[in-house]
């Protein structure tokens, strides 16, 4: 592998560690409490999130002290908590340990890796000429898409599943977050 191929595999392993701390004392604060929502809701979640930050990319202004960088963040967790529910279902009531919940968490951040290291090898890292913003019209672009595939109760002619949109939006959440703590597009 390429040393510019592995710095970015460490950039992303940061980014991602940064997350995982968030959601852990997030878990610690609440609890597993995220395991009531169903798919759909969670969706409804990462949408808030996206949209926040592309209102904040055309407005150039937040009145709510919170920016860009824990809406990315927030999206990163709540694909791994979508992740999560599609394997397990929607539960009644929180229904994992923090252990449990972090093992998931590890499980698909890994998956959200390997995806990343293939894809990354063949696009030759073009994320890198990309602007954050596109970034968050490509994650807005795969939400609808998720909806629409939630609508039809997940059937699907030719194209991923939600997963795998779900996977694609916490990768470019990371590429912000990469590229936001290298300075650039702020």
């Amino acid at each position: 592998m390429s040393e510019k191929l592995e710095h970015t595999n460490e950039q992303f392993r940061t980014a991602i560690a940064k997350c995982r701390d968030l959601f852990s004392k997030k878990l610690h604060d609440y609890g597993a409490a995220w395991r009531i929502m169903r798919p759909s809701s969670v969706t409804d979640q990462i949408f808030i999130k996206a949209n926040r930050i592309r209102s904040l990319e055309i407005k150039g202004e937040a009145l709510v002290d919170e920016g860009i960088y824990p809406e990315f963040q927030g999206i990163v967790n709540y694909g791994i908590v979508a992740l999560i529910q599609l394997e397990l279902g929607f539960a009644d009531k929180e229904d994992l340990t923090p252990e449990q919940a972090m093992t998931y968490y590890d499980k698909y951040a890994q998956v959200a890796l390997d995806l990343m290291i293939r894809k990354n090898h063949d696009y030759d890292e073009a994320w890198r000429s990309m602007r954050i913003s596109s970034y968050t019209d490509l994650i807005l672009m795969k939400l609808y898409r998720t909806k629409e595939i939630e609508s039809n109760d997940g059937r699907t002619i030719v194209s991923e599943g939600v997963d795998a949109n779900y996977l694609d939006m916490i990768n470019y959440s990371v590429f912000g977050l990469i590229k936001l703590d290298e300075g650039c597009d702020k």
